[in-house]
Parts: C-alpha cells; structure tokens; sequence
C-alpha cells in the first residue's frame, strides 16, 4: 500500500530549482530519503508538509492532497526537522505536551502521551529539565518525541543523527528501528549517511538536484546485472578456476579464497555446475551466496549515471 505519491513535483526558489520534476512512491514500512546535502530532501518534505508550496506539480499524503488538506495531513504526520525546536525555558513534558496540543490533543491527554513518548525516548527523569540544558543527543530525543506525541500515522525524521556521537548514534537508530520495525509506524527517514539508512530502512528513495534517480528495495537496488555468485573454497584452487572457465564461465580474481564466477542462466545453476566442478577438480566449497554490490556503489552509480531512473518498486507498494 502506498502511503504517499509525488508526480511532477517542481519547487524553486526564485531562480533556484529546488525540486525538478520529482515523481516517487512511498510505501508502508520505513524508507530512506538518500541523497547528498542539497539535493532537495528538506524542500521534499517541507513541501508534502503544506509549509511550501510547489511550483507546479502534485502530491498525496495518506490519501490527502498536500495543497487542499495541510492541516489535516500536519495533524496526522509527525515531523523530527534537522533544525533544533525546543523553546527555552520549557521542561521537556512541557514541550513535548505543548507540541501535542498545537496537533490537537487535549490538554489533560497531551500531557499523559508526553509522559509516555518521553520515556519511551529514554529521558527518564531527566524531561522534568528545562531544555535548553540539554545535551546534543538528549535534543535530538526531544525532537522525536514530539514528533510522536500525537499518535501520527507518518513520521518524517530528517537526518535524525545529526551531530550525535557514535554511541548517541547507535542509540538513536535503534530507537527508530522500534518505532518502525516494532511499532509498525510508517516512518521516511531523510538522510546523506548511506550506513543509517541501511541500518533501519528497507526502501530507499535516492535524489539528486531535486531529481529521482533510483527507488526500490536495498535488497534490488544492490543486485548486479548477471546474478553472479561468490564461491568461497577452503584454499586458492587453480584447477577449479580452469574447469569453471571452460565451462563458459567469468571468474573474477579472488578475494583470499572467495571467487566471484558469472554464467548465463540462474544463479542456482551456476552452483550446481560449481558443485561438480569442485567435486572433479578436488576443490573444497566452504559456502556460496549471491553476489551483491555495496548500497556505497549503487548510490553513487545512480548518482552519477545519465540514465533514466532505476526503480524496483513493487507495484502494490508492499514489503519485501
């Protein structure tokens, strides 16, 4: 199922293009917005938020159009901006309880979910402090929770480890794993770090200069044309090498003891073929897997490359 649709999608700044024609789906589960600082990712966000509008173009957000709806979809999205929005002079459950009544809880409800998030987030004792004596992680807390205190149906999280130590960083990312993986929020985590995004995400959404370049699953978009498998044997085997090469196969040098071969037809047919090689030429197979590429080097060959858009995506918007 398909929780948010951008067709067309062009916003400038003056004579700036922030978005150039921009078409994506975002699916139910946890996406990844993927792509360098300035490629658009905020603006998107912002713009599917209602806070700008776009130039030309359309989008949908859980079933609502960005330009008639905004304050319905702001009621039923959560937003964690990369920006600090704490306000001063407020304890934590006081601000993250004023955020859940600016969504249109009531006071007395607004208050109790704050409890609730903010433990959740792992403040502890520490929401009874004013915010602004908060740390750089404990801020980055804060702004999750609020984005959560309503009960939304999305939640946008934009580069959510922004300025975190590693540890901060760890914790951070295994708290938006629970909220999408064990909650089962919808969530649309906004991100230049390729390592987060594949830590908690099952899709990806790839911009560059407000463009599409690539979507679907890491699983897909990892693949590499041809289905090669690597083989690891127990040593460096040259007769296995020569008997795989003359059955028709491609075999890439190998990594200490793991070789990457690629023959036409499926990937289980090479091991079979793999299998009886080793068998005659005395080689050990200790293991094979599918070959993959690293989401490093499919990132940046969308990135860089001048073809259309690669796009995995599943045509009901369902998980892998």
């Amino acid at each position: 199922m398909t929780i948010a649709s951008v067709h067309n999608l062009v916003v400038k700044y003056g004579n700036f293009t922030a978005l150039n024609g921009l078409s994506c789906e975002i699916p139910e589960g946890c996406t990844g917005l993927l792509g360098p600082n300035g490629a658009g990712k905020t603006t998107l966000l912002k713009t599917i938020l209602g806070f700008v509008k776009p130039t030309s173009g359309s989008a949908s957000i859980l079933g609502m159009d960005i330009i008639q709806a905004g304050n319905a979809i702001r009621q039923k999205v959560g937003l964690m901006p990369e920006q600090d929005c704490h306000i001063p002079g407020m304890t934590a459950v006081q601000f993250v309880a004023y955020a859940g009544e600016l969504a249109g809880m009531p006071a007395s409800q607004a208050l109790r979910r704050s409890h609730e998030v903010l433990d959740y987030c792992g403040l502890g004792e520490a929401r009874y402090r004013n915010v602004e004596t908060y740390s750089t992680g404990m801020k980055q807390r804060i702004k999750l929770a609020q984005a959560l205190v309503h009960g939304p149906k999305l939640l946008l999280l934009d580069e959510p480890t922004n300025g975190l130590d590693p540890a901060g960083r760890e914790d951070m990312l295994e708290l938006v794993r629970s909220v999408s993986h064990g909650k089962g929020l919808n969530v649309l985590v906004s991100s230049h770090l390729l390592p987060d995004i594949e830590r908690v995400c099952d899709r990806v959404i790839v911009v560059m200069k407000g463009e599409l370049r690539a979507q679907g699953t890491i699983k897909d978009l990892k693949k590499i044309a041809g289905q090669p498998i690597d083989i690891e044997l127990r040593d460096v085997c040259p007769p296995f090498v020569a008997a795989m090469q003359a059955q028709g196969a491609s075999v890439m040098p190998p990594k200490r003891t793991t070789y990457r071969i690629q023959m036409a037809g499926l990937p289980e047919e090479t091991a079979k073929i793999a299998m009886q090689v080793a068998r005659d030429s005395g080689a050990q197979i200790r293991g094979f897997i599918l070959a993959e590429r690293s989401l490093e080097d499919a990132f940046l060959d969308a990135i860089t490359s001048t073809s259309p858009p690669v796009s995995t995506q599943t045509s009901d918007g369902g998980n892998a």
